[in-house]
């Protein structure tokens, strides 16, 4: 009796042992077929992501271009204001602007250049100095 239990129990693991062989190989058919499956599946919705992906980064793009522009047109904004308002300061204290300097320095030029026309015309010719005369100087010795 206890041999035929004996037996009886190694022919129940020996039957466990096959069908725990059977479902290793069972799971491995199973991955080869489904494995093959699941990584298209994966690359599809990969495929998917990188493209929400790529539509996200183009949208941020124009935001920030948009952005850019915005900041640009307040930046010129702010320069012009505050010209304007350096440029009144100084016309209020009396300091003249770079374009009242040109145009004093161009008539104060052409004053000068008036002038030595007149200097020339009324200068008179001067005189030209006598030659002397040999015996003069023969006399002074």
């Amino acid at each position: 009796m206890a041999k035929a239990k004996a037996k009886e129990l190694q022919g129940d693991l020996m039957d466990s042992a096959h069908k725990i062989w059977l479902a290793g190989l069972g799971a491995m058919a199973f991955a080869e077929e489904e494995g093959g499956k699941m990584f298209k599946n994966l690359v599809e919705k990969g495929e998917g992501l990188e493209a929400k992906g790529k539509e996200q980064v183009e949208k941020a793009r124009g935001a920030v271009a948009g952005v850019k522009t915005v900041a640009e047109s307040y930046w010129e904004t702010l320069g012009r204001t505050v010209d304007e308002k350096m440029t009144t300061v100084i016309h209020r204290i009396g300091v003249p602007t770079k374009d009242e300097i040109e145009k004093l320095t161009r008539k104060v030029e052409d004053l000068t250049k008036a002038i030595e026309k007149l200097r020339v015309k009324e200068a008179p010719a001067a005189p030209k100095p006598a030659a002397r005369k040999p015996a003069a100087k023969a006399a002074a010795k």
